[in-house]
């Protein structure tokens, strides 16, 4: 008997989004649509390989995460681990915005 896995909670995925300008979030938003899978899979490894290039003055650190949320919409063991890392950022960022 197969047993069911329980879904993934995506709030911080949710609260990212709605934290960004308006067509980014649309943007992002459009990207996680079914049927653009065929534009996910290769931008996030662009995005992942322009955040090795950390050092370059437009490509930088902050493309790593974009293209692991990208990936994960498509590699299922990718969602949950890439969710849990996006809440412990975003709970890291809340204790440092509270000490001022």
């Amino acid at each position: 008997m197969a047993t069911a896995k329980a879904p993934v909670d995506e709030a911080p995925l949710h609260r990212l989004l709605d934290s960004l300008p308006t067509p980014v979030a649309r943007g992002f938003h459009a990207l996680r649509q079914p049927g653009r899978r065929w534009v996910r899979l290769p931008l996030g490894v662009l995005c992942i390989g322009g955040g090795f290039l950390w050092f370059l003055p437009v490509l930088g650190f902050w493309m790593l995460p974009v293209g692991v949320i990208l990936l994960a919409e498509d590699v299922p063991g990718l969602k949950r681990p890439a969710m849990r890392a996006l809440g412990a950022v975003q709970a890291w960022w809340d204790r440092r915005r509270r000490r001022g």
